[in-house]
């Protein structure tokens, strides 16, 4: 009896200990969140800051009404872009996974190792090619090129995660379609499309999250009057007077949209994870 006692001590103990350290982190990841809020609402000469910790000595909404008169006509050429970006790439990336992984023709490792080298070159290092490219093709700027790019730039991610991901379909399930007399195109529409819902949903979640937070791509193929949204939040932050209220306002309005799929499809996406797509 006594021994239960201390082992029942020790396990409350630790829950305490557990919950104390997740308490903690929570509280850090927050933070920055609590600062943008409470900022959002402060007056000019109250959002300085030395008072970032405080809260606004009057709470005001100028900032919001700023901010979102700023960011509204971005945000709708955002959505225009990121949603076909994400859908696109994601159903190409699908059909490489799958050619790869269960189509596999001679040379097919080497092509998909070429195809993982977009991955790692930096954006940065491109710049220069990509912007006489896209010019030489005659896209125009703005969201037709920012679309382009975004499709190129997430198809190796993609199909890194859909290759991954097919290589848990049973062979058998395409051994038997072959059999049946169907081909590539029939056998990805029978069998393969309605068991990749997981893997879609990781992939469209990590392409819609990266194209909306994109800015470097967004200020070398955009202006202010086709730009996406993060264009339009650096002109809330830049100028010699900064109106911190405005550009706390608009990184919130900025974050929502991320923050709605999170929340809708946060649990899809962790069970996409755990059912095998993204293991190396």
């Amino acid at each position: 009896m006594k021994s239960d006692s201390k082992r029942t001590t020790k396990r409350r103990i630790n829950r305490t200990l557990k919950y104390a350290l997740l308490i903690f982190f929570v509280i850090i990841v927050l933070l920055p969140a609590y600062v943008l809020f409470i900022t959002s609402f402060k007056g000019t000469a109250d959002a300085d800051p030395s008072r970032a910790w405080y809260l606004p000595q009057v709470w005001e909404t100028g900032g919001w009404v700023k901010a979102w008169t700023t960011l509204a006509p971005s945000l709708g050429r955002t959505v225009l872009l990121v949603v076909p970006s994400a859908i696109v790439s994601a159903f190409l990336g699908s059909i490489n996974g799958y050619v790869l992984s269960k189509w596999k023709f001679p040379g097919a490792n080497i092509v998909f190792t070429l195809i993982l080298f977009g991955m790692f070159i930096p954006y940065q290092a491109v710049m220069i090619p990509l912007t006489q490219l896209v010019s030489n093709l005659g896209v125009p700027q703005g969201v037709p090129s920012l679309m382009l790019l975004h499709i190129v730039y997430g198809l190796p991610i993609c199909t890194l995660i859909f290759r991954n991901y097919y290589a848990t379909v049973p062979d058998e399930l395409i051994e038997a379609a072959r059999m049946d007399g169907a081909g590539i195109l029939r056998t990805y529409g029978s069998v393969i499309l309605p068991v990749s819902m997981p893997g879609f949903v990781v992939v469209l979640i990590w392409q819609f999250t990266s194209a909306w937070n994109d800015y470097l791509f967004a200020a070398f193929f955009s202006s202010g009057r086709n730009g996406p949204v993060t264009i339009a939040l650096s002109f809330l932050a830049g100028g010699q007077l900064t109106d911190y209220a405005a550009s706390m306002a608009g990184a919130l309005i900025a974050s929502v949209p991320t923050l709605i799929v999170y929340i809708l499809l946060g649990k899809y996406f962790v069970g996409g994870l755990m059912s095998g797509s993204v293991k190396g």
